[in-house]
């Protein structure tokens, strides 16, 4: 029965590829995260204390959640208990709730329960951890892309420490890599391979901080080599991982979190930037009307009547978008971007019309003056509708008192930048020259 196990085991240890043989075997080995594992910072912290509360991991795959689970059960010597929340219900997870009081109970130890795909656990079954994470009674190791605070309901995650994983830095994944090829035990040392420089440096790029997908590529091409062959070269890396997916959850961060890039590259007078998040979000599938509706917003917003030009531009690529589509259409999104990325920038517009909004909601409403009211109904002059009104086009002289509002109130400032500047020329106070005429005064031209 023994060898029976011990060959079970030998059969799934094969079957296991590269990126989960190379799982780091102490925390010491365990590469990247500096930032909450590195000497002295937090978790690091929790570790020696052996205080672990419950913890949130957060951010992209292949970045270490999962690997790091695994080793602080092993090193605080905890029972590791794993659920996938993709895969698991509320009974299951009572199942592994009651085996950890019971492993509790007997050894005096917590559990560490891990939950990948925390996020996917609908609220009612994230309510059933809280009372053996309050108690407890286990050490909640939840992984999540999603953003926890969104994601997760909130009496969980005032019950736990989120630490944020980022994504692995190129020197990071070149040691993973270098790692994995040299092991003779776990990697790929028995194969006694090479790699070329310019191979590692396209395998540390392509993968976008995915050790996973790094060490995959590398499998793939190790395995893939003739007996006789012992070089991995970079044509050889190329044909071993597919074109890569741009990580991109169209309802989570990386969709508010690139358009927020977009918008403030061309409110910072960025093309360059601008075309690239553009770019970034073009490729990784985004609703190329959504991208059409914030630029024509940022031609208001952060233009305006600095270049007035820039909303036609704006309102015709959104229109190209939709009478054109992709991927010509791309084309025009560009050229609205960097149209509005380079051109005088002005927000008086945005600002004139929540002063006045602010106006409207917090003070008395105005009334409409006599004069301005319509006076295009019978008995509108027995009212007095209209009464006093100066038509400008027949006016000898420019009309300057605030005479359309009643008071005495500016919303609108225009800056001295672009067109605006004009603009603001226009509406300064007519000068009258030393005959008493004024000298804006056409009639006088």
């Amino acid at each position: 029965m023994r060898l029976f196990d011990q060959q079970e085991a030998e059969h799934f240890d094969r079957a296991q590829p590269l990126a989960a043989r190379m799982r780091p075997e102490h925390i010491a080995d365990f590469v990247g995260q500096s930032h909450f594992l590195g000497p002295d910072k937090l978790l690091n912290r929790m570790l020696r204390a052996d205080r672990l509360s419950s913890l949130v991991f957060f951010g992209p795959p292949g970045t270490g959640k999962t690997s790091l689970a695994q080793l602080i059960a092993r090193d605080t010597r905890r029972e590791f208990r794993e659920l996938n929340a993709t895969a698991s219900g509320v009974q299951q997870l009572r199942k592994e709730l009651q085996r950890s009081r019971d492993h509790l109970a007997a050894t005096g130890r917590q559990s560490v329960l891990f939950i990948d795909e925390l996020h996917r656990f609908s609220k009612s079954q994230q309510d059933v951890l809280l009372p053996d994470v309050e108690s407890g009674v286990i050490c909640l190791i939840g992984a999540t892309t999603a953003n926890p605070f969104f994601s997760l309901v909130a009496p969980l995650v005032s019950r736990s420490q989120i630490f944020e994983f980022h994504a692995l830095a190129p020197t990071e994944i070149e040691q993973l890599l270098l790692r994995a090829l040299s092991d003779p035990v776990r990697g790929l040392g028995q194969l006694q391979l090479t790699m070329d420089p310019a191979a590692l440096e396209f395998l540390t790029d392509i993968c976008d901080g995915d050790a996973r997908r790094a060490l995959s590529a590398l499998e793939i091409g190790a395995l893939s080599l003739d007996a006789s062959q012992k070089r991995l070269t970079l044509e050889v890396v190329q044909e071993s991982i597919q074109r890569k997916a741009i990580r991109y959850d169209a309802d989570g961060d990386d969709h508010y979190d690139a358009a927020s890039a977009l918008i403030k590259s061309m409110r910072g007078s960025d093309p360059d930037s601008a075309v690239y998040w553009l770019a970034r979000m073009l490729e990784a599938g985004e609703d190329p009307r959504f991208l059409a509706r914030r630029i024509v917003i940022a031609a208001s917003e952060d233009v305006g009547n600095a270049d007035p030009q820039a909303l036609l531009v704006a309102a015709a690529s959104a229109q190209t978008v939709e009478t054109v589509g992709m991927p010509e259409c791309r084309i025009a999104l560009a050229q609205a971007v960097t149209y509005i990325a380079t051109a005088p920038k002005s927000n008086a517009a945005l600002r004139a019309i929540d002063s006045a909004l602010s106006d409207v909601r917090t003070h008395s409403v105005l009334p409409v003056p006599v004069a301005l009211r319509d006076a295009h109904f019978s008995g509108a002059r027995v009212l007095g509708r209209g009464t006093g009104y100066q038509n400008p086009h027949s006016a000898t002289e420019t009309v300057s008192e605030p005479h359309h509002l009643g008071v005495n109130r500016t919303y609108y400032r225009p800056t001295n930048r672009g067109y605006e500047a004009q603009i603001q020329q226009r509406m300064e106070p007519p000068a009258n020259d030393s005959t008493g005429h004024n000298q804006h005064d056409p009639n006088n031209a």
